[in-house]
């Protein structure tokens, strides 16, 4: 018997000892990361990620793009939408800061009409197309490396980055979300929204764009016949060489009124019938046709596109270009209304 006690304690020891040993091991483990310490230190070897990547605002909302080739609806993450619409609006070798300007007011338009619940132009489940005409260009993934080729992977890069680093910005102008429009290149100047469209809008403002004269986009000709023109704007000409008289101009330097023996039109009602890549024309009629030169591309309200590459090319930012373009506008957070439009999800 006094043998065997000796025996029950060094078991009992021995028993003891294995279970203290692990608890030991995992003890500075265990008790660091409850701290947070362990977390701290990761944090500190890697101050870039958390420093410049944070969780994109553009991330929680999808946008129902209606794809016009395919007659079909896409679900499409907000962030890859606005890569596809700064992909389809603007060349990717424009300068960064041109490109930001293009991001800014790509999410403007978007978010503007997800708050506001406008579908017009959308077929029914979507929200928006994917034509320039009634809403913004826009272009997948696939269609961008179609497009690029070898390219593909710097101009994505460039373009991704562009839209991230406005990630969650949008322009609004007394606290609301701007129509934030844009065109390829002007005719020296932008235009009034009035002198184009109805009503007149406080932050689109006719303004000079000087740079746009570098475009390659800033003057084209187009031939017509006399028999197509006096087809396509109702008007009788004959063999005179008279074509109309321009007796009004808008502050934008574009065509307002033209008269044609008393049946007047506007620059818009030509360009329109006529099918002119600017309301800034002037013609000339050789022989039986009718050699119409156009300076500009687009309908000149808001931004011009190689307007804003000319400003970015002389060290302007993206936060200059567009508070040139649009007069008395803000770059805020969208994070409110973004949260809005989550909501109603």
């Amino acid at each position: 018997m006094k043998n065997i006690k000796p025996l029950i304690v060094l078991a009992a020891f021995l028993i003891a000892l294995t279970l203290i040993i692990p608890a030991v091991l995992v003890l500075p483990f265990s008790s660091e990361k409850a701290s947070g310490k362990l977390g701290e230190d990761l944090a500190k070897k890697q101050p870039a990620a958390q420093e410049t990547t944070s969780p994109s605002s553009d991330a929680a909302i999808d946008v129902a793009v209606f794809r016009t080739a395919k007659s079909a609806i896409e679900e499409t993450p907000l962030e890859d939408y606005l890569v596809g619409v700064v992909a389809a609006e603007m060349p990717a070798d424009f300068n960064e800061e041109a490109l930001k300007a293009q991001a800014l007011t790509a999410r403007t338009y978007i978010v503007n009409r997800l708050v506001k619940g406008d579908t017009i132009g959308a077929p029914k489940g979507s929200q928006v197309t994917d034509t320039p005409q009634l809403h913004q260009a826009y272009i997948d993934d696939a269609q961008q490396r179609k497009n690029w080729g070898k390219d593909y992977e710097w101009k994505k890069k460039k373009i991704m980055e562009a839209v991230r680093s406005t990630s969650g910005q949008i322009l609004t102008y007394n606290g609301e979300p701007i129509d934030a429009l844009f065109f390829s290149t002007s005719n020296g100047f932008t235009e009034n929204s009035e002198d184009y469209w109805s009503g007149s809008i406080p932050y689109l403002r006719s303004v000079s764009s000087p740079w746009d004269k570098d475009s390659p986009k800033f003057t084209n000709q187009k031939v017509v016949t006399v028999k197509e023109f006096e087809s396509r704007l109702g008007v009788k000409i004959g063999s005179s060489n008279a074509l109309g008289k321009i007796v009004a101009r808008t502050e934008g330097k574009r065509v307002a009124k033209v008269d044609f023996n008393g049946k007047v039109l506007t620059g818009r009602n030509i360009r329109d019938k006529l099918d002119l890549k600017s309301s800034d024309f002037s013609w000339e009629r050789k022989g039986n046709n009718i050699v119409i030169t156009t300076r500009g591309n687009g309908h000149g309200v808001g931004m011009s596109q190689y307007g804003a590459n000319g400003m970015a090319a002389e060290g302007k930012n993206y936060k200059d270009i567009v508070q040139y373009y649009y007069k008395g506008v803000e770059v805020t957070s969208a994070e409110n209304m973004m949260a809005t439009i989550t909501a109603k999800k």
